[in-house]
Parts: C-alpha cells; structure tokens; sequence
C-alpha cells in the first residue's frame, strides 16, 4: 500500500478590480490569462487551444449519461467558443476562464508534497498574473484571492482529482469516503466569517464551502453541490482507471492543510479499493453534519452515525487514522509515513487545542488573527474591519496578504522554499505524462496546435496534424522521453521517433 497515485488539484480563484464592483469578471478574468500568456517562454509561438474533443463531463459514474437541455454540454465546453482565455503552461498545467473566474489546474502528479508544490506554483502563477495584468494599458490593478466564497451567496470551487481503479464499486467509494470528506475539515478548512451561503449570521466557521453543499451524491458542481460527485471522465485508459472528481473543500494556503488533504484522501482511497473498511463510521445525515461540524470551531459537535453511536470529527477521524496504521502497517513507504504521522499529531493537537496548529494550519491561523482585532479593538463578528481581514487572508499579493505576511514573519510553518515553487512554474513533474506535455509546449511552441489531460496534437506540415495518445499517465515521463527532447530539433522529429517505437 502506498500514498503515491494520480492526483492533481483545480482551484477558481476570486476576482475584483479596485473602484469597479461592476466590473464584468469574465472579462477580468481573461485579461488575468492573457496577461501570464505574454511571459516570454508562453509567447514564443503559437498559443495551443485546450483540445475538448475526448471530454465527457456529462457521464456519471452510476452507469448513464445526462442528456436534455438541463444538462447541455456545449455549456461545459462554452469556453472553447466564447474566446474566453486559456493557456497551456510549461509545467503542464493548465491556466485558463471557469466562467466567472480565473481557475489553475495543476499538472498531474505521484505524490502529496508535489501536489502542494505545484499548488502553490499556482499561486505565484496567479499573484504574477495580476501584477503583469496591472501594469498592462488599459487594464489597471486587479485583485485575486484564493479563498472559495464573496460572502454574498457565490462560491467558487477547489477541486481535487485522484485516479484510482476501475474495479471500485462507486457505492463503496459512496458509503467510505463521505464520512472522511464530512469530517477532514477539522485540518484542511480555511475559516470564514458568516454562517450561511449569504453569510447572514455572524459567527466563525472552520470552511468556507460547508454550507454550499445540498445533496450527498450527483453530477452537478454548481448547484446542488453533492459530498460525492459522480462525473465519470477518467482522462486515462477508461478500462482501468476512474478519475475521481472531490469538489468539496477549501482553496488552503498553508501547506500542511494542502499536504494532509491530498495525503489523507490517498489513502482512504487506497483502503477503499482494498475493501478494507467495515461500514461502521456511516453517518446518519452527512449534509446536515457536514454543516455542523463546520459550525462549531471547538470540534465538540457530536455527529450521529448510522447505528446510532454519537462522536466527534476529531474520534471520526481518529478512528479512520486507526484503521489507517492497521492496513498500512509497518512497512509504509516513506511519502505514506510521513501522511500517516502528520495525520496524527494533527489530531492529537486538535485534541488539546486548536489554536496549536495556528503555525500549520489555515482555520486556526486565521481565527488567531481576527480574534487579537476583536479583542484589542473589541469588535462583534459582524464587524466590516474583521470582514476585511478574513478576505485580507486569501490576497495573493505577498506583500498584501495575510497569510503571505505570517510566512514572512515565521509565523506559519512550510515544507517548500520559494526556490522549489518558482522552478515548478516552468519545469513539469518528472514522473507522469505532464513532462511530455510540458516539456512539448516548451520545445516545440510552434507545432503544438493543442492539447489536453490525454493527447497533445501537432502540426508536422502539409496541412497534417498528428494527434499523440496519453492515456496512461504514468508513462511520457523524464525517464521516459527526456532524452528524446535532447536530439529532437523539432516536434517531426519526435514524431518520428515515437512513431518507429
């Protein structure tokens, strides 16, 4: 058993331009796009169109298609038409408008530490954006926050992806993965002010996505959110692989909360696909729980389960993390250990105190800062200066963000320098198909017509493109290819040689 899988995140982030609430955030959000597209290594040659041809966002993995108008696909590929922004980056990911908003997806990686590598990459990606956006004419300052809510009724989403086997019953993932999901907030919420989607009641909450979700298990993603998403499109060999879509979590900043999400998820994952839960841990009203246990910051909140027994999220989660060492054992690989014992003496600290983890972990940090304004300038919840610093938290500036300025003043622990992100920018990951994408669209700018998760398609002449297959993505990796992308001068060439293998 190991950690180690397919995985890779998308966040949306918020948008606002200073002085012009009206401003129209698909128009913003592209300027953000086109404005990282002028870097010089993504401007070289010809921008690569996102290839949408072998998307299915519309297959649920309950055995059947939606179709009708309620369910239109050419809503979900509207972006290909309408002109909005996208790029195709170095690194593999993708950089591109999600209706109303600037959204980067990650390039597929093995592990959770290069999950929050190249997340944060993101970041900076993002944070380069604005400030490349800003001092373009005719565009002016724009402001980017990742954070998942305008407290105003609007969220936005942070999406996970982890592939796993297709020989996964998806009622298994259903019944084992929703009491996790419902109750890993405790370590990987990024805290709002304002209970409700309107956040009409002022209080503190542990996630800013909690009251978005309405149903337990669908296809949708912006209404009627569900706990468990069944979109079925594995962008892989489908045969084998699931991807599975996690739309429910926050958009975190601080490290350990990205770390422990992803590395958590993993291995419940892995367990699932071993059979090695009991079904003990089902909770009688996962919605409703689901809310409240975001609503109680001092984790007392006892969550019913289906056989009627009463515990908290953090006994939930321990009692996961037990089954967890059990079915790892003791020859975990080291990428799990390290998930494993973090897990633990996350939930040890929750335990005692979560004020503990204000060094580690987003919810605590941020109730720590709004809880010194409250106390020094003796403010209620609804106070539009606390307001302004919970937003302040998210601000992708490193010299306006909260949470930016903790890190510089060593208040917030890390597990990668800033040398290790802004190499991540540029250079894909070396052990999945994203260094083939990655390093073709660095190479060969000019012949790359388009890509996607799956394929990436070039122009060899004579009005010919040529579409390469990547259906597997632990293969077209450094070890791999890399040494084809030394000898070949162009995309023929390599077309050439893949070809006679």
């Amino acid at each position: 058993m190991t950690v180690r899988r397919i995985m890779g995140t998308e966040i949306e982030y918020g948008i606002s331009v200073p002085g012009q609430p009206g401003a129209n955030p698909m128009v913003t959000s592209s300027q953000i796009v086109n404005a990282y597209a002028a870097r010089p290594e993504l401007s070289k040659g010809g921008r690569a169109r996102w290839d949408y041809e072998e998307e299915t966002p519309l297959r649920d993995a309950r055995g059947f298609t939606y179709t009708g108008a309620l369910y239109d696909p050419a809503e979900n590929l509207a972006d290909e038409d309408s002109g909005l922004a996208n790029v195709i980056l170095t690194n593999g990911a993708r950089l591109y408008v999600d209706h109303a908003h600037p959204e980067y997806s990650t390039p597929e990686v093995t592990n959770p530490r290069e999950i929050v590598l190249f997340d944060k990459a993101g970041e900076m990606t993002m944070a380069e954006a604005a400030l490349r956006a800003a001092h373009t004419p005719g565009i002016g300052p724009i402001n980017l926050y990742k954070n998942n809510t305008d407290n105003k009724g609007a969220s936005y989403g942070a999406h996970e992806n982890y592939l796993m086997s297709r020989q996964t019953p998806f009622a298994d993932i259903v019944a084992h993965f929703t009491p996790f999901l419902v109750t890993r907030q405790i370590f990987c919420g990024a805290g709002r002010i304002g209970i409700g989607q309107d956040a009409s009641e002022h209080r503190f909450q542990i996630s800013q996505r909690a009251d978005f979700f309405e149903v337990e298990v669908g296809l949708e993603t912006t209404l009627k959110r569900p706990i468990i998403n069944t979109r079925d499109e594995p962008h892989a060999d489908a045969e084998r692989y699931r991807r599975l879509h996690v739309i429910i979590g926050d958009a975190n900043l601080a490290e350990h909360a990205t770390f422990l999400k992803v590395g958590t998820a993993s291995i419940v994952l892995a367990m699932i696909e071993s059979g090695a839960f009991d079904g003990t841990l089902g909770i009688a009203e996962p919605v409703a729980e689901l809310r409240a246990v975001s609503h109680d910051p001092t984790l007392r909140h006892k969550i019913e389960l289906r056989n009627g027994k009463r515990v908290t999220a953090i006994e939930l989660q321990q009692s996961i993390l037990e089954q967890a060492e059990a079915y790892c054992g003791a020859d975990a690989d080291p990428d799990t250990r390290e998930v494993l014992d973090m897990w633990a003496f996350v939930l040890d600290a929750l335990a005692r105190d979560p004020m503990e983890l204000a060094d580690m972990l987003d919810w605590p940090a941020k109730l720590s800062l709004l809880n010194r304004y409250r106390e020094r300038e003796n403010l209620d919840w609804g106070s539009a200066k606390l307001q302004a610093i919970d937003l302040q938290y998210h601000d992708v500036r490193p010299e306006k963000g909260l949470y930016h300025r903790l890190v510089a003043r060593g208040k917030m622990k890390r597990l990668l320098t800033d040398t290790e992100i802004i190499d991540a920018m540029t250079e894909p990951p070396g052990d999945t198909r994203a260094f083939f994408r990655g390093r073709c669209l660095a190479r060969y700018p000019s012949e790359v017509v388009a890509a996607s998760w799956d394929s990436v398609i070039f122009d060899v002449g004579a009005d010919s493109l040529v579409r390469v297959p990547m259906m597997e993505p632990e293969k077209g990796t450094k070890a791999h290819v890399g040494e084809l992308f030394e000898r070949c001068a162009a995309a023929k060439d390599l077309l050439d040689v893949i070809t006679a293998d």
